[in-house]
């Protein structure tokens, strides 16, 4: 549907949860995938995974997003490996919740580090290698919360709202190049690891309320009743990359079920 096939992909943080799924999706497309990732293992496994079942090339990286070494390695690697960058998948990134006054400094500023710089310096790589090849696509996955402010989420909506921001401003940069970059907004994805594994025990705990009661909550917000999948979000990847989205450059798009609008 996409003619995607022999294109070229890094995912950051594509060792599990949504990454994972992404990964997998531009697999099924024929699209060969450098899955980058602060856990080796899990980037190894993956990477294994997508080859044995979609007969595409990947490539496993240990890479730390925040470190400009890693990011130049995992860019080089994988030109080296499959010829030319055609798709840079920003998805690394990390939460805390604090209330505002409660937040340790040095968590505030590894969510920046994380979720802005690493976007940084990623998209400056990659955008070296597109710029040459006057071709290329680069997705942040951002989220609802760089959209609205978020409850006792103030550095993850901070790096989200500065998400789209650079987003906006070299998808400016890099249009003469026929580089694209847009930003995909998901609303809460409810059952991927974060959430289930992290979030619904720490809001738990500070409202007083049990985790399906948290989970109900936010299902409440939704006017389509329901969380975000991963497949609502792969959705939405797989047209911005496609030549279907040819005209499309400099957007955040809402993947939230009515949750926001604007």
């Amino acid at each position: 549907m996409y003619n995607l096939e022999g294109k070229n992909a890094i995912v950051t943080g594509g060792g599990q949860g949504l990454g994972e799924a992404i990964c997998h999706k531009l697999a099924e497309n024929g699209i060969n995938v450098t899955v980058a990732d602060l856990n080796y293992n899990n980037a190894t496994k993956v990477a294994g995974n997508i080859a044995k079942k979609y007969s595409i090339k990947s490539l496993p990286l240990k890479v730390d997003v925040t470190n400009s070494a890693d990011v130049e390695n995992m860019v080089k690697k994988t030109v080296e490996s499959f010829g030319r960058l055609d798709i840079l998948v920003s998805n690394a990134g990390i939460l805390y919740s604090y209330e505002v006054t409660e937040f340790p400094e040095e968590q505030f500023r590894r969510i920046i580090n994380v979720n802005l710089i690493g976007f940084f310096l990623c998209a400056k790589e990659a955008a070296k290698i597109m710029k040459e090849q006057k071709s290329g696509v680069i997705i942040q996955i951002n989220s609802k919360s760089g959209k609205r402010g978020s409850y006792k989420n103030s550095a993850y909506s901070a790096s989200k709202f500065g998400g789209i921001g650079f987003t906006q401003s070299i998808a400016l940069d890099l249009a003469p190049y026929n580089v694209r970059v847009n930003a995909i907004c998901p609303g809460n994805l409810l059952d991927s690891p974060l959430w289930v594994n992290s979030l619904y025990k720490q809001y738990a705990k500070k409202w007083g309320i049990t985790e399906e009661e948290v989970r109900q909550r936010y299902i409440n917000q939704v006017p389509l009743k329901r969380g975000c999948t991963y497949d609502d979000v792969t959705a939405i990847l797989l047209f911005l990359i496609s030549d279907g989205a040819s005209y499309m450059t400099g957007q955040a798009i809402n993947v939230t079920g009515g949750q926001v609008m604007d």
